[in-house]
């Protein structure tokens, strides 16, 4: 089930930093779980956006995009 969201600028970034999933991890103050979360594209909490964004100076909106879901035909 897709949450509507993508978390691919989140990585993108990652990746333009030189970054592992285990140093978001470790700056962030995150668990492993949450990292799953986010390469899943599942639900996170604010919470846990909020501590992405302080960690990596960045706002919600470099980090993540709402997907617009395809309507039912």
């Amino acid at each position: 089930m897709s949450t509507g969201v993508s978390y691919k600028k989140l990585f993108k970034l990652m990746i333009d930093r030189d970054m592992k999933k285990k140093d978001l991890q470790q700056i962030a103050g995150l668990s492993p779980a949450t990292i799953t979360k986010l390469g899943n594209n599942s639900y996170v909490s604010m919470e846990v956006l909020v501590k992405i964004c302080r960690a990596l100076r960045v706002d919600v909106g470099d980090m993540m995009e709402i997907v617009q879901e395809e309507p039912a035909k």
